[in-house]
């Protein structure tokens, strides 16, 4: 069986890998030859627990389940677990120190995380966690058991172990290890659609990005990407996304990054004949085939279209409906069709006059508005002041 080690020296388990091609046989973006890549990959690794899940479980297409690989793999499974608990035993025997106890147990604890045993790998972590004589390695061990909510993309198994992994980094993780949890926190964030948040965490975590066993650099600089595209302002855009020394190290034309690295750059240099074939790339090419951003496919593109069509209108008081499908390179029956599906709800500030064919802007009073909020607030203040006022004159009565 062979697990990397990476230069860190954390190990790169479980094998997302694994968990991504399973996914894109689960959507349909298979092929032979990728259940073929994910039957081989188990087998190397010793799957049983996983191969078992994906077979009777998920029911991938295109894998039936074979009790004789089963059986071959589980007994693996068996001998291995068995030679690391004899070593446990031995440990004891001869009286040991608790750090070779704890490498022992977090081998362990490693090899079901590996061999996609999320049962027995927490309750290996629990014991493992006992023996743990740092706050760092506490974390290391958080961080693990994390990852394996990542790897079987459970939502609430995977949240609970970071607030945890969180409190001990308050109390005195390194900055190592606060980066690492940077971008785990920030690719959870994503998942659940908080892409603001996300995008703060992942733009940070690229100039000191050693999480490795979880994700790419490049990966993390799509995500980034990803979230940045639609939460941050456009000037942000630029200095953050497009000019960024850490997205410029990598090649903005790969396949990982051209289509939603061109968005951006049609977003912030108003280059709308390109925006909506590359929004089309990005859809088909990222956000579908991945499983942390394809349940937020259809927010997303609603979201980055919203985003566009607001910055095209902020320069114009109004502005033909002809005109706009032209800049846009869309029909004006699409564009009017999309753009009134943002107008009841006021994420776009405007109205369609269908007679003339004309878009005017409706900016909200800003002024006018703030005004009303210091009211509001000067009310509020003035209320609070009085019961203070109140409570020191009764505090004082009481005294004489």
């Amino acid at each position: 069986m062979i697990i990397d080690t990476l230069s860190s020296g954390v190990r790169r388990i479980p094998d997302f890998e694994v968990a991504q091609n399973v996914y894109l046989v689960q959507q349909g973006f298979g092929s032979d030859e990728l259940v073929y890549r994910i039957l081989e990959q188990i087998k190397e690794q010793q799957m049983a627990p996983y191969y078992d899940y994906i077979t009777n479980e998920l029911k991938i297409p295109g894998l039936k389940f074979d009790k004789d690989l089963y059986d071959k793999l589980a007994q693996q499974n068996t001998q291995k677990v068995a030679d690391l608990k004899k070593q446990l035993e031995k440990l004891a025997e001869d009286d040991e120190g608790e750090l070779e106890i704890l490498k022992v147990w977090t081998d362990l604890l490693e090899y079901y995380a590996a061999i996609g045993d999320k049962a027995n790998a927490l309750t290996t972590y629990q014991k493992t966690f006992e023996l743990a004589p740092s706050t760092g390695s506490k974390i290391d061990l958080v961080l693990t058991i994390a990852r394996i909510g990542f790897f079987f993309d459970d939502k609430l198994f995977t949240k609970k172990y970071l607030d945890e992994a969180n409190i001990l980094i308050e109390k005195g993780g390194d900055w190592e290890r606060r980066n690492r949890y940077k971008t785990y926190m920030g690719i959870y964030l994503m998942s659940t659609r908080k892409f603001d948040e996300a995008s703060k965490l992942l733009i940070d975590s690229l100039a000191t990005f050693t999480s490795t066993e979880i994700s790419t650099y490049e990966q993390v600089a799509q995500y980034s990407l990803i979230c940045g595209a639609i939460s941050l302002e456009r000037p942000d855009l630029r200095k953050k996304l497009i000019e960024s020394p850490e997205i410029l190290t990598i090649d903005s034309s790969s396949p990982e990054l051209a289509s939603i690295y061109n968005l951006i750059k049609s977003l912030y240099y108003c280059e709308y004949q390109d925006f909506f074939p590359n929004l089309i790339k990005t859809h088909d090419e990222i956000l579908v085939k991945n499983k942390y951003l394809r349940p937020h496919t259809n927010f997303y593109m609603r979201e980055i279209r919203c985003k566009a069509y607001s910055q095209l209108l902020e320069s114009y008081k109004s502005l033909s409906l002809k005109s706009m499908a032209e800049s846009f390179g869309v029909s004006e029956d699409f564009l009017d069709q999309d753009l009134c599906k943002f107008i009841p709800n006021k994420k776009i500030n405007c109205i369609i006059d269908k007679v003339n064919g004309i878009v005017e802007t409706n900016r909200p009073d800003n002024k006018n508005s703030q005004y009303h909020a210091l009211i509001k607030n000067g009310d509020s203040l003035l209320t609070k002041l009085q019961k203070y006022g109140t409570a020191v004159r009764l505090s004082g009565a009481e005294k004489v």
